[in-house]
């Protein structure tokens, strides 16, 4: 794939197409992108999220159905509590059931199109988005 945006922003819209009440893995979202053993760098670009964008972080979760909280317990309480707020269960483990909350993802076609958006025509939509 030839593409003229940073891996985090790819990361960053991937993450934005994630429907409320769904959640998907740091290793899915690397697959979907083309780029199977990335999950760390997936996480790692939704730690480096620049403050005021709209992705919706709390909506990856690490493979296992859990919150990985990374020693930051006060990030992994809000991330609960922005999943329960959308209607996201977690059992008495605090595990996600993949198959009641998992989402399936994108075909490879449609991340192909989504990463081909120029950035300005990207941000427009970001914005009508997070109006409606």
């Amino acid at each position: 794939m030839t593409t003229t945006i940073s891996l985090f922003e790819q990361v960053y819209r991937l993450v934005c197409q994630v429907p409320p009440g769904k959640v998907t893995s740091y290793g899915a979202i690397a697959r979907m992108l083309g780029y199977p053993h990335a999950a760390r760098t997936v996480g790692w670009a939704l730690h480096s999220l620049p403050e005021g964008r709209d992705v919706p972080w709390h909506r990856v979760i690490n493979s296992q159905g859990r919150i990985s909280a990374s020693g930051r317990e006060s990030w992994a309480d809000l991330q609960r509590a922005l999943l329960e707020a959308e209607g996201i269960e977690f059992d008495e483990h605090g595990t996600v059931d993949w198959k009641r909350f998992g989402w399936a993802g994108l075909p490879w076609h449609e991340v192909e199109e989504l990463l081909r958006l120029p950035s300005e025509v990207w941000a427009r939509q970001e914005e009508n988005d997070a109006r409606t």
